[in-house]
């Protein structure tokens, strides 16, 4: 049974190997292996609700996708959300370019009456890339020194968008940004 569906960001092959590199040393630590089993793939969570029906999400984000380009991400720093769920994550610099292109997707979705959970929401947004989930509270502090590890910042892309169904992650649909070649 679906728990929910998410639009995620994803990145250039390069990037992704990156981040791919954070999730490997953290299972191999045996720190964190939930995303490698739930089989996400490195991404920006871009909106997330357990109500969206797919079909009409897909031409929003067909047509949002196709007037988009490529957008320039860089990962600077590492950090963990205030829940129970205990997320490490790499934070992207929060560019105009990319604080844009979420708050025009949350214009598009919401002129189509689209619902927004208030997390999601321009005003509230956190960008960040997930690299751990779950971690044990007496191992944090341990992930964290793992993370500051890693030579940042990583930069590259967002290349494409999706949207998924968790857990375990299933595409939906993706579309390449700025392509508006038909299929």
């Amino acid at each position: 049974m679906s728990q929910g569906y998410a639009i995620e960001l994803y990145f250039d092959p390069a990037l992704e190997n990156q981040v791919l590199k954070a999730w490997n040393v953290l299972a191999r630590r045996q720190i964190s292996t939930q995303l490698i089993e739930i089989e996400s793939r490195p991404h920006i969570t871009l909106f997330s609700s357990p109500f969206f029906d797919p079909s009409k999400i897909e031409n929003i984000v067909k047509n949002f996708s196709s007037k988009q380009e490529s957008l320039p991400l860089s990962f600077g720093s590492i950090g963990s959300l205030p829940s129970d769920d205990n997320v490490l994550f790499l934070a992207p610099t929060p560019t105009l370019s990319l604080l844009q292109f979420h708050s025009q997707l949350f214009d598009a979705m919401k002129k189509e009456g689209i619902e927004i959970a208030e997390e999601h929401r321009p005003d509230t947004w956190i960008p960040y890339c997930p690299v751990a989930d779950e971690v044990p509270k007496t191992r944090m502090g341990e992930a964290f020194t793992v993370l500051r590890d890693l030579k940042l910042p990583v930069a590259g892309y967002a290349t494409e968008i999706a949207l998924v169904e968790y857990p375990p992650v299933r595409e939906a649909f993706s579309f390449v940004l700025g392509n508006t070649v038909e299929p």
